[in-house]
């Protein structure tokens, strides 16, 4: 519903609501909405009598708006992680993020049972060189507790003018006291493609985000590594911890290795929301065999290409189970500059499988190396299934899925066990997929 910009006063606020309420009654369902209409009436009519209490009684004088955009907060984000309401500035902030290019720390944060929570910092930023890792529970930005603050709170507070200095406080597991870091912000320029030439001419591209010039640098990568005197003899497709990004995008990747067939569809309630994308024929065909990687901070996006190239037999992917975010969230911009995103569907790959809580269980398991030599404990990774207010998954068929009993764990000691394992597979391709063929039909 597209309201106009918020009032001072409350009762504008109901009476337009009440009114679109009405409408939907005259609009031939009055009998079945009417009970409906009534309880939300009495239910704003509620809201409406604690502002007013709050306004006539309260010790200091509020701002109306304050208050108001306060309470749609509070009804957003408790829908589920990844709806929120963002008021004008930190819509802001959220379209310069898509752009790749803005001033702070470089770390992807979560809620986590209502503690702040990285889920990883991002590489060759301040938050990275800092030595914040994965898992840390930030409970202070500056002296301020982070405890009643929402995720677009949290990043507001941490963006900021490139050189200047910000101390987090943070909870690690394996450590007594919290640690304090003092990181200096800067422009975080997020490349979100790198490319290089492994042995044996095995091209290698990396995607950290999904954003809105992902698809070009891609091409421009893709066509790189294939420059080369000799043909390229296998890609190793590097998705791990990219949190995902822009679903066209992903669309368009996963499109560049198909040409037929379903890549991704999407359910929601409405009709709109319900659509389907499909791989168009492309003029360069890319027949050498592919590896894509994956892990637990690999999400979104990253698990829409995954599966569709695992779904479509056009990849095989090597990795840990993936984070296991199935909806897409819309974003409906408002009348006064601020935004609503709120999730709209839930989407599956062509075999008709829901990411949602599960997400993608790769062809072969093979863990991420520890980051600290010394360390001997196992990384604990933030998943889907432990945010708040998850959306639960949705059972299937299970058609496409992974059979976890034909998984062979082939990690050994190396700085990067995964694009080891990717590697070896390139090398061997034809005796690797006769070998994998057997073991699915066994």
């Amino acid at each position: 519903m597209r309201k106009q910009t918020l009032g001072k006063r409350p009762s504008p606020l109901i009476v337009t609501m009440v009114l679109c309420l009405f409408l939907l009654i005259i609009d031939g369902s009055a009998l079945p909405l009417y009970a409906t209409t009534q309880e939300s009436y009495e239910k704003l009519k509620i809201f409406s009598d604690v502002l007013t209490i709050i306004k006539k009684n309260y010790v200091d004088d509020i701002n109306n708006e304050e208050v108001i955009y306060n309470s749609i907060k509070g009804m957003v984000s408790n829908l589920d992680p990844h709806s929120s309401f963002m008021t004008p500035d930190l819509y802001k902030e959220l379209q310069v993020e898509t752009k790749g290019r803005f001033g702070g720390l470089g770390i992807e944060i979560t809620m986590k049972d209502g503690i702040l929570t990285v889920v990883s910092p991002i590489e060759d930023t301040p938050a990275f060189r800092a030595g914040i890792k994965t898992g840390d529970q930030i409970i202070k930005i500056k002296d301020e507790p982070t405890k009643s603050m929402t995720l677009m709170d949290a990043v507001k507070r941490m963006r900021g003018t490139p050189g200047t200095k910000i101390t987090i406080t943070v909870l690690r597991k394996g450590i007594s006291e919290p640690k304090v870091f003092t990181v200096i912000r800067d422009i975080i320029k997020i490349r979100s493609v790198k490319h290089d030439i492994l042995e044996d001419d095995f091209g290698y591209i990396r995607i950290t985000q999904f954003q809105e010039n992902t698809v070009q640098d891609f091409k421009k990568a893709l066509s790189s590594v294939e420059a080369g005197e000799t043909a390229l003899k296998g890609l190793v497709l590097d998705l791990r911890g990219n949190p995902g990004g822009l679903l066209d995008q992903a669309v368009k990747i996963s499109d560049e290795f198909l040409d037929a067939g379903l890549i991704v569809y999407t359910e929601g309630r409405i009709e709109s929301q319900k659509m389907q994308f499909h791989a168009k024929k492309n003029e360069t065909r890319h027949e050498y065999p592919i590896v894509v990687l994956v892990n637990a901070g690999s999400a979104s996006a990253s698990e829409i290409v995954a599966g569709a190239l695992q779904d479509h037999g056009k990849a095989v992917i090597v990795g840990t189970q993936t984070f296991g975010k199935g909806t897409v969230q819309t974003i409906f911009p408002l009348d006064d500059g601020s935004g609503l995103r709120i999730t709209t569907a839930k989407y599956y790959t062509p075999s008709h499988r829901s990411i949602q809580e599960k997400g993608i269980t790769p062809d072969i398991i093979v863990e991420d190396s520890v980051p600290e030599a010394s360390s001997t404990e196992k990384i604990k990774y933030i998943r889907e299934k432990d945010l708040k207010n998850h959306f639960k998954a949705v059972e299937d068929d299970g058609a496409g899925a992974a059979d976890e009993s034909n998984k062979e764990n082939s990690q050994e000691k190396s700085s990067d066990p995964p694009l080891d394992t990717a590697i070896n597979i390139l090398k061997s391709w034809d005796l690797f997929q006769k070998t994998l063929n057997r073991a699915q039909n066994s």
